[in-house]
C-alpha cells in the first residue's frame, strides 16, 4: 500500500517531464491552439521547474509542521488541479500558470513522500524501497514516451486535441492513487514527535493488530533503545538551520555533493539527448521518442535491481560503486563519441549502461539525504538539497545544449562529457569518506530526533563518523 500509493509520485514526474520534452514541437503549430515559439517552450520547462523549487520549499516546511500524511494527499491534489488545467490551456499565459502549479504540487511530493516512506518502512527495507520508488520516475518517463507516440501521431489524433489528452493521463492516475493514499496512516514517528503522543500509540496499535490478523508473531520490544522525547508543534528555522549545518555540517557536505553530481549528469544528458541525435546522428524529430524508450528502461531498471544491495552490501560501497561505474561508462562514451565511431544506436545503449548505474546512485541521493538528518526536520532538509540539485541541473542543460552547437564539432560536447564524469566520480569519492553506513540502522540511530530530552540536556555536535565501518 505504502509503495503503490506514494510511488505513483515519481511516475507522475517523469510522465510530465516527458510529455513536456515530447509535445514541445507540436505547440509551436498553429494547429495545436498555442503556437507559441520555440523559446516560449522552453520557458514552460523552466515554468515547471521554478514551481517545484517553491513547492518543496514551501510544503517541505509544512510536511514537517503539519505531518506527512496531510501534505501527501494535498500535494498530489494540487499536482492534479495544475495538470488537468495544463490541457485546456487556451493561451501561453494560462499554460504557464497551470504548469507553475503542477510543479509546485510534484515539488511538495518529494519532500513529504521521502519523509513518509522513510519513516514507514522497516529499517531492513528502507534502503531498497525508497531507492525502488524514486527510481519509478523513469516508468513515467517510459509512459509518456509510449503515450507520445499515439498521442501527438497526427494520422491518428488531431494536433488540437492529442497533446491536450497527454496532461490528462497523469490526473487519471492520480484520482486512482489519491483513493489508495486515503487509507495510509501518518507517520507514528512524526506524531510521537509533535505531541499527539495517544494518536501515535492508535498508529503503530493498528498497524500491529494488522500484523497479527495474518498469523504473524511479533517480536518483543528492545526497551533498551527507547528515547524519551517532549512533542513539540514546530521547529524554529534557526534551529533547523544549525542542525543541518552546525552539528551535521559533514552531512550537508554529503547531501549537496551526491545531489548536484547526479542532478548535474542528469539534465546534461537527459535534455541535451534529442540535439545530440538530430545534430550528430540526424535522427528525424519524429523519431526521437523511440530512442527515449530504450533509454528509460535501462534509468527503470538499476534501482528495481540494484536497489537490494544498498541494504546488503551497504550505502557507502554501492555508492560508490554506481557513481563510480556511470563515470567510467561516461568516460568511455566520450571517447567513442569524439572518434565517431558510434551510431545513434550505439550511443543509445552505452546511454543505457551508463544510466542503469547512475539512476540506481541518484535515486540512493534521494535516500541518503532524507534518512541522515533528524525527523522533525526531515521535510525541510530534502527540500533544501532538492532546490540545490534543480539549480545545478538547470544550468547543466543551459551549457550542455550549447556545446551541441550545430552538430560540426564534438570536441566541446565531449570535454563536457568528461566533466560530467569527473563529477559522478566526485560524488561517489565524496560518499566513501564521510558518508554513513545507514542500512538496517534505525532512523533514530542514525541522528537523534531533535525534541528527545538527551539531546535537549547536551546537544552533541557531529565528531567522526560514529556509524562508519560497523
Amino acid at each position: 500500500m505504502v509503495v503503490i500509493g506514494l510511488g505513483i509520485s515519481w511516475i507522475l514526474d517523469g510522465l510530465e517531464i516527458q510529455l513536456v520534452a515530447n509535445v514541445g514541437s507540436i505547440l509551436t503549430k498553429d494547429e495545436s491552439g498555442l503556437g507559441i515559439s520555440n523559446t516560449e517552450v522552453g520557458l514552460l520547462a523552466s515554468v515547471y521547474l521554478i514551481g517545484q523549487v517553491v513547492g518543496a520549499l514551501v510544503f517541505g516546511r509544512m510536511t514537517d509542521r503539519l505531518g506527512r500524511r496531510r501534505l501527501f494527499i494535498m500535494t498530489l491534489a494540487i499536482y492534479l488541479i495544475g495538470s488537468g488545467l495544463a490541457g485546456v490551456s487556451w493561451d501561453l499565459y494560462s499554460f504557464l500558470v497551470f504548469r507553475f502549479i503542477a510543479g509546485m504540487g510534484i515539488g511538495g511530493e518529494y519532500t513529504a513522500i521521502n519523509s513518509a516512506i522513510d519513516e514507514l518502512i522497516p529499517a531492513h527495507y528502507r534502503g531498497r524501497v525508497d531507492i525502488a520508488v524514486n527510481g519509478t520516475y523513469w516508468g513515467g518517463a517510459l509512459l509518456g514516451s509510449l503515450g507520445a507516440l499515439v498521442l501527438l501521431d497526427p494520422d491518428l489524433v488531431p494536433i488540437f486535441w492529442g497533446w491536450r489528452i497527454c496532461f490528462f493521463i497523469g490526473p487519471i492516475l492520480g484520482l486512482v492513487i489519491i483513493y489508495i493514499r486515503r487509507h495510509i496512516p501518518e507517520s507514528p514517528r512524526w506524531q510521537l514527535t509533535h505531541g499527539y503522543t495517544e494518536q501515535a500509540e492508535a498508529t503503530v496499535d493498528g498497524i500491529e493488530e494488522s500484523v497479527r490478523s495474518h498469523g504473524v508473531e511479533l517480536p518483543p520490544v528492545d526497551e533498551t533503545k527507547a528515547i524519551e522525547v517532549v512533542g513539540e508543534k514546530s521547529i524554529p528555522l534557526t534551529q533547523v538551520a544549525r542542525v543541518m549545518f552546525r552539528q551535521y555540517p559533514r552531512r550537508a557536505v554529503l547531501g549537496a555533493t551526491m545531489m548536484i553530481t547526479q542532478s548535474f549528469l542528469y539534465n546534461a544528458i537527459f535534455f541535451s539527448y534529442a540535439l545530440v541525435l538530430n545534430n550528430f546522428f540526424d535522427v528525424p524529430d519524429e523519431r526521437v521518442p523511440l530512442y527515449f524508450i530504450p533509454f528509460a528502461i535501462g534509468n527503470l531498471a538499476g534501482p528495481l535491481l540494484l536497489g537490494h544491495l544498498f541494504d546488503t552490501w551497504g550505502r557507502r560501497r554501492m555508492i560508490l560503486l554506481t557513481y563510480g561505474l556511470a563515470s567510467v561508462v561516461l568516460a568511455l562514451a566520450a571517447v567513442l563519441f569524439s572518434a565517431g565511431v558510434l551510431t545513434a544506436a550505439t550511443q543509445t545503449l552505452l546511454w543505457c549502461i551508463c544510466f542503469f548505474f547512475a539512476s540506481a546512485g541518484a535515486s540512493s541521493a534521494y535516500l541518503t539525504v532524507s534518512e541522515i538528518f533528524p525527523i522533525e526536520l526531515r521535510g525541510q532538509a530534502i527540500a533544501f538539497f532538492f532546490c540545490i540539485a534543480q539549480a545545478a541541473g538547470a544550468v547543466a542543460a543551459i551549457v550542455y545544449a550549447s556545446l551541441v552547437g550545430d552538430g560540426t564539432e564534438r570536441g566541446p560536447l565531449t570535454a563536457g562529457y568528461f566533466v560530467g564524469a569527473a563529477f559522478m566520480l566526485t560524488g561517489g569519492l565524496v560518499a566513501w569518506f564521510i558518508g554513513i553506513n545507514a542500512e538496517r540502522q534505525s532512523l533514530e540511530d542514525i541522528a537523534e530526533p531533535v525534541t528527545s530530552v538527551k539531546r535537549r540536556g547536551a546537544t552533541r555536535m557531529e565528531g567522526p563518523n560514529p556509524l562508519a565501518g560497523t
